[in-house]
């Protein structure tokens, strides 16, 4: 098995995870997603990235997890982390 997912294999997963869990292409943003990951990855650190696109979600679903609240949730994310170590 390989520790990394091609890049081509991401919707295949995506579509899994949809179908195991009973979602919607609207309900995993895959792009928005990856940017909060670089976001954080780049803003705060790389380990840092995993744990709050999980935040993201967490607070999103605890809002109602509409596509809407996931955006709100992700783009907070991503200014926290954008502002990070901003002088």
């Amino acid at each position: 098995m390989s520790e990394h997912l091609p890049p081509e294999a991401l919707d295949e997963w995506a579509d899994a995870l949809r179908e195991k869990f009973g979602l919607s292409a609207a309900d995993v943003p895959i792009a928005l997603i990856l940017d909060l990951a670089g976001d954080v990855a780049r803003g705060v650190a790389r380990p840092a990235a995993p744990f709050s696109a999980f935040v993201a979600g967490l607070v999103a679903g605890r809002q109602g997890g509409s596509p809407e609240q996931i955006a709100d949730a992700v783009a907070s994310v991503s200014e926290l982390a954008r502002s990070w170590h901003a002088d």
